[in-house]
């Protein structure tokens, strides 16, 4: 006993962990960031006079697509691989104990390959990770970014070609590359990265633990501050719509369903654009243009919605309090393309896109356009940003998906803001479990504790 606390008083030599926190260039993310920055590099102080380095992963490169992270791997290994021995990824919201991380990274030996972290998994092959391991999902673990994750700088040495174009889920993807069909490390379970919040006392235990308190971003923007465009169909009139005024309709202000038929009964509105199978380009710059005329409210935030999308308009409102609509914002999740040769991030269009005023002006006087009707609209708003120099800002709480698409671990501390799609759902009873806040037993009006502290 007396040996093992004595081991304690040897300061550990904090130059061989590279810290990068997964941060953004839009300013409230910069300070979340920075203040996380702070926090380890002050921990590290009180240890040793040797500070690790803590780096921020927008501000490595001028490439937009660094976030993505797979590309920089071979830069970080060859920059940080002589002096350090591990590489720990976390999440602006990722509270570190640094003496315990770095006593469990101390029983893991640096010179062999390990990839670290807290494992989530299928439960059913699912469109978001391209229905990998069909025969039996659970099988292949991924990490859960939020409880911060870690490579050894032998496994970081990899310079394979990335397998798909796309970049839809990163978490997944990053082990898929790394595992490189078994001939890298499969992703090691550590139960001291945890997901917990820091007050509980779940969290004694853990190295990694996320914020109990939500960051303080004055009163949820208000609802006349919103402009809500629905994308519809006539085909879709009768079974989609209903669903929509069952559920969050009625926490909009301004709300405008856009489709290929005017139907007065709902109402929707024709904008002149054809309907199309596939992309509705034509359909959403219609409405960006819309958005601008004189013909609908001055809002400052656009939010642009499928006709099968689920949202909580109170719980966009807590989070647009974070940021400034008179910058150009464009919000919601994030997907890439080409990233690794210099393409371009965009917001996947059925989780939900929304836009400050300030971008939607940029965006139109770019001159940008469809190069067709039945364009991807997300995909093709993703270049106009990309040539404009504007980020596209991820929100982890949008989803592309429904509920079931995604490992429940990583659903459980989150308070989420949308999901899309009605396949083989009920989506009023998935909106009333997942979306909805119930007001009326909170008479502070605000969201409940647990809603506060993820957004």
């Amino acid at each position: 006993v007396f040996l093992s606390s004595l081991s304690f008083c040897v300061p550990p030599d904090l130059r061989e962990i590279v810290f990068i926190i997964q941060s953004q260039s839009n300013y409230f993310h910069v300070r979340q960031a920075e203040r996380r920055r702070a926090d380890l590099l002050k921990q590290a102080h009180s240890l040793t006079e040797k500070p690790p380095l803590v780096l921020l992963l927008h501000s490595l490169s001028d490439n937009e697509g660094d976030w993505s992270i797979l590309p920089l791997l071979p830069y970080l290994s060859y920059s940080f691989g002589k002096n350090s021995s591990w590489i720990v990824f976390l999440e602006e919201e990722t509270n570190v104990k640094m003496t315990k991380l770095v006593q469990v990274l101390a029983k893991f030996d640096k010179n062999k390959e390990w990839f670290l972290g807290k494992p989530l998994h299928d439960k059913e092959s699912t469109i978001i990770h391209h229905y990998a391991f069909a025969e039996n999902p659970s099988v292949f673990k991924y990490p859960d970014f939020a409880a911060a994750w870690a490579l050894s700088i032998p496994s970081s040495l990899r310079d394979e070609p990335l397998k798909s174009d796309f970049t839809i889920d990163l978490k997944h993807e990053v082990a898929l590359y790394i595992w490189d069909n078994g001939k890298g490390p499969h992703l090691t379970a550590v139960p001291e990265l945890c997901t917990e919040p820091e007050d509980s006392p779940q969290a004694q235990h853990c190295a990694t633990s996320l914020s109990s308190e939500p960051p303080l971003c004055g009163e949820p923007v208000n609802k006349e501050d919103i402009f809500v465009a629905v994308k519809t169909c006539r085909k879709f009139h009768s079974e989609r719509v209903p669903v929509i005024k069952k559920t969050w309709e009625k926490d909009a202000l301004f709300l405008e369903y856009y489709s290929d038929h005017a139907d007065p009964s709902i109402p929707t509105i024709n904008l002149g654009v054809p309907n199309t199978e596939r992309g509705h380009c034509g359909k959403t710059f219609a409405i960006l243009q819309r958005f601008l005329s004189s013909t609908v409210p001055n809002t400052k935030w656009l939010l642009v919605v499928d006709d099968d999308t689920l949202i909580s308009l109170p719980r966009l409102q807590v989070l647009l309090s974070c940021y400034d609509p008179s910058e150009p914002v464009c919000l919601g999740e994030r997907y890439g393309y080409g990233l690794s040769q210099g393409g371009y991030s965009y917001i996947t269009g059925g989780g939900g896109m929304v836009f400050s005023r300030e971008a939607v002006v940029q965006l139109l006087n770019s001159g940008c356009k469809c190069y067709s009707n039945d364009a991807p609209d997300d995909m093709v708003l993703g270049m106009c940003l990309n040539a404009l120099g504007l980020p596209v800002t991820h929100s982890p709480l949008f989803h592309q998906a429904r509920p079931e698409d995604y490992a429940r671990d990583f659903l459980a501390h989150q308070v989420p803001i949308s999901f899309h799609k009605h396949w083989n759902i009920d989506p009023v009873a998935v909106f009333n479990k997942w979306l909805k806040d119930d007001f009326r037993a909170k008479p502070s009006g605000g969201l409940n504790k647990s809603a506060k502290t993820e957004l």
